[in-house]
């Protein structure tokens, strides 16, 4: 994709269509076998339809438009830190369209998100990545996420 202008901006009604069409790549990463990759967006998909509905005062919905198209977005919910309690957010999606990877907008949608996070009053922002996403857990660790808890999982 050739950009003539990246803008990151809170997301509209208008990108409804754009957004929904994008939440899928939540799952384009080499998945555990155990894993249905639908399962890894379906409730971001809900909590983006909610938040375009009005239906959220605890949700930042960012967007990455690179020539009036939707080419990534980010999602992040105002919730207390699990550990402490104290004001944090949480990442519950970034997401960057095929055709726009390696523009840099998933670092400008992450650091975006994490400045409207600080400015409703959040001290931290947290996330979720598998193992095996190499891409993001390489994108977080660069901005200075930690990877501090693990979480195994074992079917029964």
């Amino acid at each position: 994709m050739t950009t003539k202008e990246a803008t990151i901006r809170a997301a509209s009604e208008g990108d409804r269509e754009g957004l929904l069409a994008l939440i899928p790549s939540l799952a384009d990463f080499d998945l555990p076998p155990t894993r249905n990759p639908d399962h890894l967006w379906q409730s971001d998909a809900k909590l983006v339809e909610k938040h375009l509905d009005g239906d959220s005062d605890k949700t930042i919905l960012l967007v990455a438009d690179v020539d009036g198209d939707v080419a990534g977005l980010a999602l992040t919910t105002l919730r207390p830190e699990l550990l402490s309690e104290e004001p944090s957010a949480h990442l519950e999606a970034l997401a960057v369209s095929e055709k726009a990877r390696g523009l840099g907008l998933g670092r400008k949608l992450l650091q975006a998100s994490n400045d409207a996070a600080k400015a409703r009053g959040a001290e931290t922002m947290t996330l979720h990545v598998f193992a095996r996403n190499t891409r993001a857990r390489g994108l977080y660790e660069s901005e200075g996420f930690d990877g501090e808890l693990m979480r195994y999982i074992k079917p029964l």
